[in-house]
């Protein structure tokens, strides 16, 4: 079961990851094939906000487009701390799914970054995991995800999740 720790943690995994973005690689592609870094940025800082819309019991449109920030870590931070606040305040929110997001965008962008994810905690993902395997049909998968992917056998908890996301992961 995914705990409030688990979801801080990955939280602090994509705001150590959001801090090491320079100018010159905001403009670099990611797995997302749609998004450059810049973009997946943006989207993180809009999927904290959703997230938070949705502990609050609102409702959200995953479709829009977020608004461009050339400094998204203010905005991150602040949404990300609404999001634990509502999560400590007990809010139904799945953490499962939060996981799942923080896992597979931290993927994401570590990858866009040049970046491994070996050295993220990877509780964070297998609960991701467990959530998304739960949920995620072939129906259900949308625009937002492509089918699943093989992992290759080495692969790590967010590898495995980002295969499953539709990614297509280097063998390691």
């Amino acid at each position: 079961m995914t705990t409030t720790n688990q979801i801080s943690t990955g939280i602090d995994q994509v705001t150590a990851l959001l801090s090491t973005v320079t100018e010159a690689e905001r403009a670099s592609a990611t797995p997302c094939t749609e998004w450059t870094v810049a973009e997946l940025t943006d989207h993180l800082v809009n999927t904290a906000a959703n997230l938070v819309t949705m502990a609050r019991g609102g409702e959200i449109d995953w479709s829009a487009s977020p608004e461009p920030s050339s400094d998204p870590i203010p905005l991150w931070t602040e949404r990300t701390r609404e999001l634990l606040a509502e999560i400590d305040a007990g809010s139904p929110l799945p953490l499962g799914m939060v996981a799942a997001e923080l896992s597979v965008h931290a993927w994401d962008l570590a990858t866009a970054l040049g970046r491994g994810t070996d050295d993220l905690d990877q509780t964070v993902a297998e609960e991701g995991m467990v959530f998304m395997s739960a949920n995620m049909t072939d129906e259900r998968r949308g625009g937002a995800f492509d089918p699943e992917q093989p992992a290759p056998e080495s692969a790590n908890a967010y590898e495995r999740l980002a295969a499953f996301a539709g990614r297509t992961v280097r063998g390691s």
